[in-house]
């Protein structure tokens, strides 16, 4: 063969080569670019239109609108004098954690508890991720069509800190004062009333560094792009802790069904770990069903509408609180007393010598002396006094929370002959 021919024909191929090399990249190319902008937690069929090119369809932007639709919120219709609402407890558990004071204590409440650390458990959870988030989210979706008045959405224990100490930090007490009327008229009640910790200015989503009091701070501004991609991230979300909550049927009816799977599609494979992931729903989930990022009622107003406890408006609730704290700083008094006598009747007793004047020394050099016992006797009788009036106060608080008329008027609502609580 001629050297030239065969210089031609080498020319030849490699430009076949190198031709097969772009078409290929640049199809690969394509091919990855579109798979990118399709979103991820959903099917690619529920987002290519029928008949259309797949890579002119993939580079358009998502039809964020109709697969992630905006809510419209509305206050609850009222309903009928006298109306019966249904309600559920919607309990989040592990097998391990025991809820016997339900069925004990309110044997006639309808009560779902989810397990979430046994798929054998006839209500179960398809992970045990998100601490309650899963659970509740499961509820939702297992019962979307099928849903009473109003839903609570508790934790297993009966005692716990975070509830507020006024309804005996009691979840029995919460559920069984809760008003079901005002869980309709608002949609959405958080079960706390009390401000600290949440409230009035507390996640900032913008922070990058990690706090060890928030630990869902510094990750809450790339997880809220990615449950809500159509909302700006706010610069603060706030609401009373801590995951506890009543919603009324139309609330949560007011996003599609599909909407609940997304969410938790999103916390099944969401990188964060489980306690993180569950701490950034705890400040997400007043937008999810008001649409507003802050939801902090006045404690005076939500103790009085809520559950019963009618102080007389902000001002009587101020005072209230400011004769319980200082009951709270005498009974602190005591108890200091009572430890310093305990103390020195110890030393007594062992066998040491005081010094000439009665008086004990510890090694430190300090002094321990016999406290006054006429001091002690006044610090109880303050400390009886201010029982009294707090007890008292709380007993009349009681009393009128037990008018639906004096409800509307504390809580600034109109009111109607019929009306209930």
């Amino acid at each position: 063969m001629p050297r030239q021919r065969l210089i031609t024909l080498l020319a030849l191929a490699i430009a076949a080569v190198t031709a097969c090399f772009f078409f290929f990249f640049f199809s690969s190319t394509q091919t990855r670019e579109a798979w990118r902008r399709i979103p991820q937690h959903v099917g690619l069929g529920e987002h290519v239109a029928t008949g259309q090119d797949v890579f002119t369809a993939a580079t358009e932007d998502p039809d964020y609108v109709n697969w992630n639709p905006r809510p419209v919120f509305k206050p609850g219709t009222p309903m009928p004098p006298g109306h019966n609402y249904t309600s559920v407890l919607v309990i989040a558990k592990t097998k391990e954690e025991n809820i016997d004071w339900v069925a004990d204590k309110m044997p006639h409440q309808p009560v779902a508890a989810y397990v979430v650390n046994d798929p054998n458990a006839p209500l179960h959870t398809p992970k045990n991720k998100g601490h309650e988030v899963m659970a509740y989210l499961t509820w939702i979706i297992d019962n979307y069509d099928n849903m009473p008045d109003v839903i609570m959405f508790m934790h297993a224990h009966q005692q716990a800190w975070h509830n507020d100490d006024l309804l005996d930090g009691s979840n029995y007490v919460m559920v069984t004062r809760l008003s079901r009327p005002r869980v309709w008229r608002e949609g959405f009640v958080n079960m706390r009333c009390n401000w600290s910790p949440g409230c009035p200015d507390w996640v900032h989503p913008g922070n990058t560094k990690e706090d060890s009091g928030k630990e869902e701070e510094h990750v809450i501004a790339k997880s809220w792009s990615e449950l809500f991609p159509l909302d700006e991230v706010p610069s603060v979300l706030s609401q009373p802790c801590c995951a506890q909550f009543a919603l009324s049927r139309d609330r949560i009816q007011a996003r599609p069904h599909a909407q609940y799977v997304w969410y938790r599609d999103w916390l099944l494979n969401t990188k964060l770990p489980d306690r993180v992931s569950g701490r950034v729903w705890e400040y997400i989930w007043q937008f999810v069903f008001t649409g507003q990022n802050v939801v902090c009622p006045q404690e005076f107003l939500c103790l009085c509408d809520q559950y019963g406890l009618c102080f007389g408006g902000e001002q009587g609730f101020e005072d209230y609180m400011v004769l319980r704290n200082e009951l709270g700083d005498r009974e602190g008094d005591l108890r200091h007393w009572r430890d310093e006598k305990s103390r020195f009747e110890e030393l007594e007793k062992s066998g040491k010598e005081p010094d000439e004047n009665g008086t004990f020394w510890n090694p430190m050099g300090d002094k321990i002396e016999a406290p006054d016992p006429e001091i002690g006797k006044e610090l109880q009788k303050e400390v009886d006094r201010l029982t009294f009036m707090v007890a008292k106060m709380k007993a009349d608080a009681e009393e009128k929370g037990k008018d639906p008329k004096h409800r509307a008027f504390e809580a600034g609502r109109e009111w109607r002959e019929g009306d209930g609580i």
